[in-house]
């Protein structure tokens, strides 16, 4: 199972979009505070409309929280400050991806602890950074494509014409 962490998020509806591609994938979603928004916001409900109830979302106070809560053995830190790229990665199937907060990223002193496990996602030099619900999508993707797409449905079905 796929792990996506959210530290201290702060735009409801990139949340909800994220909390979709957690419904839609069966990956757990654990959301580091100060959150920006309520988890009963509006915005964020609307973004995952009728998936709510496929998403498995754990909320911490903060990191430490998260850390002391969970045996987070494979993690990687998603970041426009990476050595190497997003593919360059194998990701297994307990593998935990942090995302940080729109206007920051993740904090400095976590990176630095942890550069060897950074990565980023290859964009143009005049490109600040892709969008925080894209950013997840694109690494959660290429994990499950690594992985075989476990659980999830190959083929799709179209109905008669």
């Amino acid at each position: 199972m796929l792990n996506i962490v959210l530290v201290e998020p702060e735009i409801p509806a990139n949340t909800g979009n994220i909390a979709r591609t957690c419904a839609a994938t069966g990956c757990v979603l654990h959301l580091v505070k100060p959150l920006g928004f309520d988890i009963s916001d509006k915005a964020v409900k609307r973004a995952g409309l009728d998936y709510w109830h496929l998403v498995d979302v754990r909320v911490y106070e903060n990191l430490e929280d998260l850390f002391a809560k969970n045996n987070i053995e494979e993690p990687w830190f998603l970041t426009t400050k990476a050595p190497r790229s997003y593919a360059e990665a194998r990701f297994s199937s307990d593998c935990w991806l942090f995302f940080g907060k729109e206007t920051k990223g993740l904090p400095e002193d976590l990176l630095k602890a942890n550069y060897d496990r950074c990565l980023r996602i290859p964009i143009r030099a005049q490109a600040r950074s892709l969008n925080l619900s894209n950013s997840v999508a694109v690494t959660v993707f290429e994990a499950l494509r690594q992985l075989e797409f476990p659980h999830l449905t190959g083929t799709g079905i179209m109905s008669d014409w």
